[in-house]
C-alpha cells in the first residue's frame, strides 16, 4: 500500500515471485470512470474509492476461499478503506512503502503511468492515514532497492506466520 509512484506494482510483483504466489495490480481493477477522473487531474473521493476497495476486497476473498493467498497492491490511503477490506480477509497485512516526497516525485517524473499524474500527489499525501498499532501492518522505506524491500519484507512477513 501507499500513495502512487511509492513502488507497490513493482515490489507486489517482486514479492509475488519470491514467495511464489499470485500478484494483483489494484490499478487494474478501477473502473474506467475511476480512470478517466485521475487522467483529468482530478482527485477520486469516497464514494469514487469504495466500489474498487470492494472489488479488490472481494479478490482478496476468494484467494482466501480457495487457499492460496493473494498479494494486492492498492493505496489503501484511509483506516476506513483498510476497515473496508478487512471486512472482507480478516487477517489481512498491510505492507506500506513510505518515502518523501521528493522521491515519489522524481520517481512519478520518471515513469509513463496509464492514468496518475504527479500533481495528484499531493491529494493522496493529504488522504493517507498512517497505520495504527492494531492495523497488521509492515513498513517498508521505498528508497531500497526492489530487492532489498522484498527481502526486508519477508523477514518481517515472519513475525504474522506465527500469529
Amino acid at each position: 500500500m501507499g500513495v502512487s509512484g511509492c513502488g507497490k506494482s513493482t515490489v507486489g510483483a517482486l514479492l509475488g515471485e519470491r514467495l511464489g504466489m499470485p500478484f494483483q495490480d489494484g490499478d487494474d481493477l478501477h473502473p474506467a470512470a475511476n480512470k478517466a477522473k485521475m487522467g483529468a487531474g482530478i482527485p477520486l473521493n469516497d464514494i469514487d474509492r469504495m466500489p474498487w476497495l470492494d472489488e479488490i476486497g472481494e479478490a482478496l476473498r476468494r484467494s482466501q476461499d480457495v487457499q492460496k493467498p493473494l498479494i494486492i497492491a492498492c493505496s489503501a490511503l484511509k483506516r476506513c478503506y483498510r476497515d473496508l477490506l478487512r471486512s472482507h480477509v480478516r487477517d489481512v497485512v498491510f505492507i506500506h512503502l513510505v518515502g518523501e516526497r521528493k522521491t515519489l516525485v522524481a520517481r512519478m517524473n520518471a515513469r509513463a503511468h496509464e492514468f496518475m499524474p504527479t500533481s495528484l500527489l499531493d491529494s493522496q499525501l493529504r488522504t493517507l492515514e498512517p497505520l495504527a498499532e492494531n492495523e497488521r501492518h509492515i513498513l517498508a522505506d521505498l528508497t531500497l532497492t526492489p530487492s532489498q524491500l522484498v527481502d526486508e519484507i519477508c523477514s518481517n512477513l515472519q513475525e504474522f506466520a506465527t500469529h
